[in-house]
């Protein structure tokens, strides 16, 4: 999962309460919708009896709920009928959106990582600092947008907000630096299997940190992740000593923003204006703090003297993927939200690993990635142990809320 859609799983148990919101709202509408309908047949409730008003009004709510006309009386389409129909709209509806919204989560997650890829290989960009920047800069430029035209909102950036929130986005650049420093040299395959790291590092932590305990079968995957990696590494016939540096760091750094994050959260919740922090507001305050330390390191890094020199700045199509890369960013936050709420956390989790076996595939094909088939079964192994670490993790949840 990208790093810029980690906030998502402060509360992904949560009902949530927009959704529910908007369910109450929708079903008053619904009622005061029949009710006027009733209002305007006279007649028709004057020469009924009381008993049958009652059905008739059920009956009018039905049909307002399912978006129905008159017409459905004169067809004589009976009060059970209609309920079916409704019910067989709702399931379609809910079961298409949550459709579109895996889509829209997994069509973006893989993009990023293969334009990124694309950037810094194809493109032979050696400045991945600068492009941290551009791509936070156009996150904040979107996000700011769409709060100035009162599509979303967000909460202010306080100084005491920004004085609890700075650590945790500290990590968040260190992490992002090192991912683009790890995927100039490694290919995407490699990467997606070397990821897996990062949970057995998050799950340590967890154990030592908030004294969280895990089942034998989490320790197996976990276990299996390992031995994946190793086995990856060594039969990587493209192998990089510089590359694996920067992701096995990357690895320790996420796994740290996510345990920092789990720390920080609820004391940056009780300095914020409405005593809440959603996803929009944490992806512009990452972004936008992420700007002056970003700046920063392009001076530390000698990065200004290589931007002043490289033609690629001078290329309309370098800038156009560039951007694009930004944008993409930005809607893992957005997709990855909107897929948490049509489904569940469980579905989430799982999709998120099984989204990285095309990932590896694609990263291969399109990057033209030499690989023997020793590499190939230690990738896949590495992938399955992905998604049996998801699995058992779902149980492992399940049973310590049960």
């Amino acid at each position: 999962m990208n790093p810029r859609s980690l906030p998502v799983a402060a509360s992904l148990d949560a009902p949530d309460p927009v959704l529910e919101r908007v369910l109450i709202e929708d079903t008053k509408n619904s009622s005061q919708g029949g009710e006027r309908n009733l209002a305007h047949q006279p007649i028709l409730l004057d020469q009924v009896s009381k008993s049958f008003r009652g059905e008739v009004v059920n009956r009018s709510f039905s049909m307002k709920a399912a978006n129905k006309n008159d017409e459905d009386l004169e067809n004589g389409m009976l009060e059970k009928d209609i309920e079916k129909s409704v019910r067989s709209n709702k399931g379609i509806t809910v079961h298409n959106k949550a459709l579109l919204s895996g889509i829209a989560y997994c069509i973006s997650s893989c993009s990023m990582i293969l334009v990124n890829k694309y950037v810094l290989s194809s493109y032979d960009f050696n400045a991945g600092i600068s492009l941290m920047v551009y791509q936070n800069f156009v996150s904040v430029v979107v996000v700011s947008s769409l709060r100035v035209f009162g599509i979303i909102s967000t909460e202010p950036l306080t100084w005491r907000l920004v004085r609890v929130w700075l650590p945790v986005n500290v990590i968040f650049v260190g992490m992002l630096i090192t991912s683009m420093f790890s995927l100039k040299y490694i290919n995407v395959a490699m990467v997606t299997v070397l990821k897996n790291v990062t949970n057995v590092i998050t799950a340590v932590g967890e154990m030592y940190l908030f004294n969280k305990t895990h089942d034998n079968k989490v320790w197996t995957a976990l276990f299996l992740m390992i031995i994946s990696a190793v086995t990856g590494g060594i039969t990587d016939l493209s192998f990089h000593a510089i590359g694996y540096t920067w992701q096995i760091i990357n690895c320790f750094l996420t796994a740290s923003y996510s345990l920092t994050l789990r720390r920080v959260m609820d004391t940056a919740k009780q300095v914020t204006k409405s005593g809440n922090l959603d996803e929009f507001s944490m992806v512009l305050l990452n972004n936008t703090l992420s700007l002056p330390l970003g700046f920063l390191l392009i001076l530390l890094f000698n990065e200004v003297d290589y931007l002043s020199r490289t033609p690629l700045l001078q290329l309309p199509a370098f800038w156009l993927v560039t951007t694009f890369s930004g944008l993409l960013g930005l809607a893992i936050s957005f997709t990855s939200m909107w897929f948490l709420h049509q489904t569940s956390a469980t579905t989430y989790s799982l999709v998120g690993s099984l989204n990285k076996i095309p990932l590896s595939v694609a990263g291969i094909f399109l990057f033209h990635v030499s690989t023997s088939l020793e590499n190939s079964a230690s990738i896949l192994f590495g992938l399955l142990a992905g998604v049996f670490f998801a699995r058992a993790k779902m149980q492992d949840k399940s049973q310590t809320r049960s």
